[in-house]
């Protein structure tokens, strides 16, 4: 036997806030657009992508850091209003759902 196994590899990436390793699935992919941070949730947007868990608490570690900008190789500040509304909509949506 060659010893590999036959399970499909899960791509990994790092959440931007909490710094967790965590499969690509579990992660809300997010690009920069103009002056603004956009969530992605697809995955299909063009340009660089960085990834962050769908929580408010590894999003506010994010823009504390402003990791964004490094990871996005921004040129200057980015805009979180739209990334932080799609957050939250997406965390209250998942408490209703029983």
């Amino acid at each position: 036997m060659s010893g590999r196994t036959h399970a499909g590899a899960c791509p990994e990436r790092t959440c931007l806030g909490c710094r967790q390793r965590a499969a690509k699935t579990e992660l809300l992919r997010i690009v920069a657009i103009k002056d603004a941070c956009v969530p992605d949730p697809r995955g299909t947007l063009p340009g660089r992508g960085a990834y962050l868990h769908p929580a408010p608490v590894c999003l506010d570690q994010a823009v504390r850091r402003r990791a964004f900008t490094r990871a996005l190789r921004a040129p200057g500040a980015l805009d979180t209003k739209a990334l932080r509304q799609y957050i939250e909509q997406t965390t209250v949506a998942e408490q209703a759902t029983p």
